[in-house]
């Protein structure tokens, strides 16, 4: 007896999701993104078609959540408070009443011999890149439709819960009026969980799962900054940013090679209002970026000051997921999805409303939410941030 197109494909199918799921025997985590996008249950007739596409999609993935993390953007420098000697009084005294900007730079350093430390959590829960859902079994990886059917028959699709916590230490200690030095050490717990399941003409059946958890350090970054011009509103300043490879790439937790960042920084501070902008460019690590960002702060009170921070980055690395369609080369009538990896570069902009709290004369505390204003890259609703900031030196 002779079977038609769609019977040889149901057969193919049914075998394919009844030989069991798969579990991960993973030892990193890039192993488990890359076990569960390949491992997949559709029969396509074309293993290098699948292979290639399954390959650039994990990257994609992966290089998203390097982005987030081994680069991820540190408090600012300069920390709450800014001392200078004031000549007539022989005492020192602050220049600007705001507490400054959070990722941002201020022009203004911290003064001679005036250091800082702090310490901040960040909270990230992952649910969407380059616009797909990844919580809801909506992300379609691989799937053979017929054209005269508006649903694929045979589907593949992908769940990936992705949650970070971070915890940064950094400090800062003033060498001169002028110039700064220092570092900032992110600590990270990434935790990842996916399955991939497979549909067939309503019947599903689970294909293979995973999970995963790395704890370490993401890569540090060593800082100087040295302010060019200082007059009584406005400052000039230089950065730049060595950023180590600290963190373990095989985990994606750090970019694998160090990197170097220039950052021009300009500052307006007067009376309970200041404003800083930022432009940098980065060479090596993960990719070559163009970072820029605006901020706003207002001092409420003596002990309060609310602000606002739009970031923007520009970075020359793949982070878009794109969906591809050939004919299956062996079923008649039958085209094959597959998701892939696109190689155009991440435009990224997030909004960071909060405030900074001096709870006495040396500690402040600083709360935010990062907001993403467009859908590229590995994005997460709001990211709650929390810091305590101390000043030495007074």
């Amino acid at each position: 007896m002779m079977m038609t197109v769609r019977q040889r494909t149901a057969v193919a199918a049914l075998t394919a999701a009844l030989s069991g799921p798969s579990a991960a025997s993973a030892q990193t985590l890039g192993d488990v993104l890359t076990f569960l996008v390949t491992n997949q249950s559709v029969p396509t007739g074309s293993v290098e078609r699948d292979r290639a596409a399954a390959l650039a999609a994990s990257e994609t993935i992966s290089r998203a959540l390097q982005a987030n993390l081994a680069t991820l953007p540190v408090a600012s420098s300069s920390g709450a408070f800014v001392y200078r000697l004031n000549p007539e009084l022989g005492t020192m005294q602050r220049p600007t009443q705001t507490f400054g900007p959070f990722f941002l730079e201020r022009a203004l350093t911290a003064g001679r011999g005036q250091a800082s430390f702090g310490a901040t959590v960040q909270q990230f829960h992952f649910t969407s890149l380059d616009g797909h859902s990844l919580r809801d079994g909506s992300l379609v990886t691989t799937a053979n439709q017929f054209r005269d059917e508006t649903a694929p028959f045979d589907v593949d699709t992908l769940t990936l819960d992705i949650d970070a916590s971070v915890a940064t230490l950094y400090g800062t200690v003033g060498l001169t009026d002028r110039m700064e030095v220092g570092f900032a050490a992110p600590m990270v717990s990434l935790r990842i969980n996916g399955a991939r399941v497979n549909t067939y003409r309503g019947r599903t059946f689970t294909q293979a799962s995973a999970s995963g958890t790395a704890i370490g350090f993401a890569d540090m970054v060593v800082r100087t900054k040295y302010t060019v011009f200082n007059d009584d509103a406005t400052a000039l300043a230089a950065a730049v940013d060595v950023r180590l490879p600290t963190g373990r790439e095989q985990d994606l937790l750090g970019a694998g090679s160090t990197s170097v960042k220039l950052t021009a920084i300009g500052s307006v501070e007067q009376g309970p209002v200041s404003a800083h902008a930022n432009a940098g460019m980065t060479r090596g690590g993960l990719a070559n970026e163009f970072s820029y960002g605006a901020s706003i702060a207002y001092a409420a009170t003596g002990k309060v000051s609310v602000g606002a921070e739009l970031l923007g980055r520009w970075i020359d690395s793949s982070g878009h997921l794109l969906t591809t369609l050939a004919p299956h080369p062996l079923l008649s009538g039958v085209d094959t999805i597959r998701l892939a990896g696109d190689s155009s570069s991440l435009r990224m902009l997030t909004a960071v409303p909060g405030l900074k709290w001096n709870l006495n004369d040396t500690w402040v505390l600083a709360a935010n939410v990062s907001i993403p204003l467009t859908n590229a890259g590995l994005t997460a609703p709001v990211t709650p941030f929390i810091g305590i900031d101390y000043a030495l030196g007074r």
